[in-house]
């Protein structure tokens, strides 16, 4: 089950890398448009907020990349991407249910629920 939770850190720790880390901490206005967000006049506080999350998401792909190696040893970093990933898809549900978000961020309802449960299979299997 270590070749699965090393599998799931190395391709979720590198394609949230590219995909979300990344982009909202560089470009987070560009990163927005391309997910069809409409942008508000003042910018200010959405590019501040981007960047912050992008911050947090890369300190949680660095753990995971870190791990990806001994998940074992870093077992908390599972609880991590678990936790997160299912209040993701909370918050990703209520956006849908209120009609408050683009379709793309509904899609990713998908993704984030994929991700729990691959976390917690893959933490349950290093027991």
């Amino acid at each position: 089950m270590s070749t699965l939770a090393s599998g799931f850190l190395w391709v979720g720790g590198c394609g949230f890398l590219l995909l979300f880390a990344l982009p909202l901490l560089f470009a987070p206005l560009r990163w927005a448009k391309l997910f069809q967000w409409s942008l508000p006049e003042n910018t200010d506080l959405t590019v501040y907020l981007g960047r912050c999350l992008g911050a947090v998401a890369l300190v949680i792909t660095f753990l995971a990349l870190r791990a990806a190696s001994n998940p074992a040893q870093h077992r908390y970093v599972f609880e991590i991407i678990g936790l997160v990933s299912g209040l993701m898809t909370l918050i990703h549900v209520w956006g849908a249910i209120r009609r408050v978000q683009p379709w793309t961020e509904t899609v990713e309802i998908a993704l984030y629920a994929t991700m729990t449960i691959l976390a917690t299979v893959a933490f349950r299997g290093l027991s």
